[in-house]
C-alpha cells in the first residue's frame, strides 16, 4: 500500500475531513490534499508529524509495513 493510500485509510479511520488533518498537522490543506492523491510526497518533517498525528511508524505510513508500530 502507498503512502497516498495509507493517509486516506488512516483518516477515514479517525472520521476527519482533509482540513481536520491539515490543521492539525500545520500544513496547507492543498498540500495535504496532494500527499492523498499522490501528486506530491511529504518532506522527512512531515512524515514524522503525520506518523505522530495517527499513531503509526513512518514505515507503516510509506507502506514498507504492515504492522503499525
Amino acid at each position: 500500500m502507498k503512502l497516498a493510500e495509507r493517509l486516506k485509510e488512516l483518516r477515514a479511520g479517525k472520521n476527519l475531513r482533509q482540513e481536520d488533518v491539515a490543521k492539525a498537522l500545520d500544513i496547507a490543506v492543498r498540500s495535504y490534499c496532494r500527499y492523498e492523491y499522490g501528486e506530491r510526497e511529504p518532506g522527512a518533517s512531515v512524515l514524522w508529524r503525520m506518523a505522530d498525528f495517527y499513531g503509526v511508524s513512518i514505515d507503516y505510513l510509506v507502506g514498507r509495513s504492515g504492522d503499525r508500530r
